[in-house]
């Protein structure tokens, strides 16, 4: 036992001087490892927050390791530009995704640089979402450039080429990277492998396999549109079938079926206009009358949620034409736009209708110009080809005049066609939310009487309170957008393109404007013009449920035809979501889908949405599957774990069944293969 001991100790001792030598002799290499393992922590500490997991550490370290060993290959004074690179990399790895999930609590895909171009003129958002937080990471590149500087001064890498005894080579510290990640390896479950595969789930990939092997996989995944559909179809195939036997989508009616047949459609895209607005005023004054108006007269859905992902626009124009959830990976409209989908609008044309869409952005914008012709529409109206920039605000041609200008294409349409349908996509109440300051009427300062403790003497006080906010530019761009609506609907009417027609109108989605901002807005204090302490009595927290379950947007259907209206006149309070659309309205249109995902919900008992992150709600609780955590409604309420696993399972299925389709063109391959079948059987 004493030899034994003696043996170890030595052992100790001399790995200890190996490593001491190592870090002489390979500083660089020590300061990038270094600096890249701390800037993924510090990326999960700002969001995910496991700060004592083990998994995500092994993960990044090896990862570091692996990219780290092939500078070996180059000479001791060339490794510095190696380093450098890859250190520049990761830091932007860190940078970006930082900057995405404050804004959008979800982290980036490599899939978003096929889409960069598109965000050109949003370029002006970013000194809105920027936080000093996200510049953190920028001291590990700097590190490694004053570290060279020094090692420069004192001569190390002529010191290195004659001295270096140790001679470390790509293979040696591949091995070590090899042994992390065997460390690291039996770590994981089965969950973790397949959700890292599916990559939907990405705060669950960040804080199990760490922020670089996220992003690394995310690379692989991104290429999945060229790849996928050459691998694994058989099984897709297989689990497609199952799925719509197991889930048959029947073609049932109800109280509203066919109420909407043969007339005409005019549906708006409302761009970032959430619920809450209609029930929210400044000052007294309503932000969106209009709106509230048509969802007072309409069918109006109060706890409708949109689904999209990093597609935002795009992804909610493809699950509201299809309803299908978005890619898993990258946007449809970009990545698989060369697929064929059902959609209301094909089923529409079927039908004998004309059918258009107009948008007052260019024509390439998410490659809209290409992808709109592939969901069935017969003409994309866009502003670079078909309208006048007579007036700009924000991104582009505002609202009003595209409204304007859209009218008289409507009515050419109109002595053309008996029938038609059209999309019309806005634009001005976009992110950053800009060029409105002197044009609207809505007062964002707040009003009140201070009274003086000793004097008694009352002063009217005015602060600027929401003036230079984020949410307070946003609730002004949207009462612009609902001023636009509303003359728009007059100039429907004032033109007689009202009769005989149906108006839609839903949210692309929510603002994206920060937590923090509606923190302040709730918890505002006149008396110190800033926000109230979480000490304080009356602070109420909002809290990242608050956050999540008020992104919900409005979902409106409205007439002229009063004998119509007073029909569908209700308040739809039942958990629905976009995909919903497709089965709801078209049973009122007289159209069905058998490979919807979304359910009619005046025919379907069952009411939940699934989002393409796997968090999913119903009307008794929010579930969020990136951590296993929730909220229940109804504090009375017992929710069992079956009912939790079932709701888990029904959104994982949906999210594969559905990438499933766009991978694989399973819907169109299946149809295919079944005439196929039945010209045998002939």
């Amino acid at each position: 036992m004493k030899k034994f001991l003696e043996k170890l100790i030595d052992v100790i001792k001399k790995s200890k001087n190996n490593v001491i030598y190592f870090f002489k002799n390979n500083v660089l290499f020590s300061v990038f490892i270094i600096t890249s393992l701390i800037n993924s922590s510090l990326i999960r500490f700002f969001t995910v927050k496991n700060y004592t997991a083990i998994s995500p550490i092994l993960a990044d370290l090896a990862f570091i390791l692996f990219v780290g060993a092939f500078a070996y290959a180059f000479k001791p004074k060339n490794r510095f530009k190696y380093f450098l690179t890859w250190s520049v990399i990761l830091t932007m790895v860190c940078l970006i995704n930082s900057i995405y999930y404050t804004n959008y609590v979800s982290f980036t895909s490599f899939s978003l640089l096929a889409t960069s171009l598109q965000l050109g003129g949003v370029t002006g958002a970013l000194k809105t979402i920027m936080e000093l937080k996200d510049f953190c990471y920028i001291w590990a590149p700097l590190t490694l450039i004053f570290v060279h500087r020094k090692l420069l001064k004192q001569g190390y890498y002529s010191k290195i080429k004659i001295k270096n005894k140790l001679k470390v080579s790509v293979l040696k510290v591949l091995v070590a990277a090899t042994i992390v990640t065997g460390f690291f390896v039996s770590t994981l479950t089965g969950t973790d492998i397949s959700r890292l595969y599916k990559q939907w789930n990405r705060e669950y990939v960040v804080m199990k396999f760490g922020i670089y092997v996220y992003q690394g996989n995310d690379l692989i995944a991104s290429l999945k549109p060229q790849i996928s559909p050459l691998f694994g179809y058989d099984q897709a195939a297989k689990e497609f079938r199952d799925y719509y036997k197991e889930n048959p989508n029947k073609d049932e009616t109800n109280e509203y079926t066919d109420i909407f047949k043969g007339k005409n459609v005019i549906a708006i895209h409302a761009e970032s206009i959430q619920n809450y607005l209609l029930n929210t005023k400044i000052n007294g004054k309503d932000i969106t009358p209009n709106l509230k108006k048509l969802a007072e007269e309409g069918m109006y859905f109060s706890n409708f949620y949109s689904q999209e992902s990093v597609g935002t626009s795009s992804d909610t124009e493809f699950t509201y034409s299809t309803s299908l959830l978005p890619a898993s990976s990258g946007t449809v409209f970009v990545s698989y736009w060369d697929r064929q989908y059902p959609s209301i609008q094909k089923f529409l044309k079927e039908e004998d209708y004309y059918v258009f869409s107009m948008h007052a952005n260019k024509g390439n914008m998410w490659n809209r110009e290409v992808m709109h012709k592939q969901l069935g529409y017969d003409r994309f109206y866009y502003y670079d080809k078909d309208y006048k920039l007579d007036e700009n605000i924000g991104l582009g041609l505002s609202d009003k005049s595209f409204f304007k200008q859209s009218v008289q294409k409507i009515k050419k349409i109109k002595e053309k066609h008996d029938k038609y349908y059209g999309l019309l996509i806005m634009l001005t109440n976009h992110t950053p939310f800009e060029g409105l300051e002197d044009k609207t009427d809505l007062d964002l300062t707040y009003h009140y009487t201070k009274t003086d403790e000793i004097t008694g003497q009352k002063t009217e006080v005015t602060n600027d309170y929401l003036t230079n906010t984020t949410l307070g530019k946003y609730f002004t761009t949207a009462h612009y957008a609902d001023e636009a609506i509303g003359q728009f609907v007059d100039e429907l009417d004032k033109e007689g393109l009202l009769e005989d027609t149906v108006l839609v109108i839903y949210g692309d989605h929510d603002a994206k404007v920060k937590k923090s901002e509606y923190d302040y807005y709730y918890n505002y204090d006149p008396k110190t013009d800033s926000k109230k302490s979480p000490s304080d009595p009356e602070y109420k927290e909002y809290t990242k449920y608050d956050y999540e379950l008020n992104r919900k947007v409005p979902f409106i259907i409205w007439t002229k035809d009063e004998n119509l209206r007073k029909k569908i006149n209700k308040k739809i309070t039942t958990i629905t979501g976009m995909y919903d659309v497709l089965p709801t309205l078209g049973n009122m249109l007289g159209i069905y889908d058998e490979y919807a995902l979304g359910k009619d919900i005046f025919s379907s008992d069952e009411h939940y949405v699934v989002f393409p992150n796997g968090n999913w709600i119903t009307d008794k609780m929010y579930y969020d599957n990136q951590n296993g955590q929730a909220i229940v409604f109804d504090e009375a309420s017992v929710i069992s774990k079956d009912y939790i696993s079932k709701y888990t399972e029904k959104a994982e299925k949906e999210i594969a069944v559905s990438n499933d389709i766009i991978v694989h063109d399973l819907i169109k391959k299946t149809k295919e293969s079944d005439e196929v079948i039945k010209g045998g059987q002939k």
